[in-house]
């Protein structure tokens, strides 16, 4: 069972109205530019349902922005977002759409530059957010730990490797999610930790993608 804290109870100090529309969007965004690795050249944000309805007079769309170029919930830039010389930076749009299949709060962030990639998440209240999809890959990361985030080649023998890395360090793992586009083909694995892994993920043939997501401090 989940412990309840203050911070669900007064939801996060943060600059905007709304939790789950400014706080857990700036968080989103937060997330995505950790997966991504880097200050993207192009950045297409697309917002479903409530998202896209009511993100506008709630701050969702400066929230997006603020958290992929780096600010803090509680970041006073962020109600000037779109005039501040970090938006300058980067090319930005949003698109606003409907989907019932998602969920209320949901958000593709769509990166372009030498590297493509989509993170698709969702803000689920009080300022606590949900990424569900890294391209087409399934991964569960919420920020509440320290995440590792490895895309290979699907082959037999890869979570033991990375399992016995982390087991080395005396990490305990507190979830594991797998996903692959087919046998043999590209997979991916996410693992939840409950203290940061020190040393590097090596010895693992045709890996191609890999990222520690820090866990975000409240």
């Amino acid at each position: 069972m989940k412990q309840i804290s203050i911070f669900d109870i007064i939801s996060p100090i943060m600059v905007g109205p709304s939790s789950s529309h400014t706080a857990g969007a700036i968080r989103l965004g937060l997330i995505a530019r950790e997966i991504y690795g880097f200050l993207p050249q192009k950045v297409v944000f697309k917002l479903y349902n409530s998202y896209a309805q009511t993100g506008k007079g709630h701050g969702t769309d400066k929230g997006l922005l603020a958290g992929v170029l780096g600010l803090a919930v509680d970041d006073t830039q962020i109600k000037d977002i779109f005039t501040n010389d970090l938006a300058k930076t980067i090319d930005y749009s949003f698109e606003f759409c409907e989907d019932f299949k998602r969920h209320p709060n949901a958000v593709d962030i769509i990166f372009d530059g030498e590297l493509k990639m989509k993170i698709a998440g969702d803000s689920i209240g009080g300022g606590e957010v949900r990424v569900k999809k890294i391209n087409e890959f399934a991964v569960d990361l919420t920020g509440e730990y320290n995440t590792l985030i490895l895309i290979y080649r699907d082959q037999p023998g890869v979570i033991s490797k990375v399992s016995s890395i982390i087991q080395r360090q005396g990490i305990n793992i507190a979830s594991l999610t797998c996903d692959r586009s087919a046998k043999g083909e590209d997979a991916s694995m996410c693992i939840c930790l409950d203290s940061p892994l020190t040393e590097e993920i090596s010895g693992i043939d045709n890996l191609y993608f890999c990222r520690q997501i820090k866990k975000m401090e409240i």
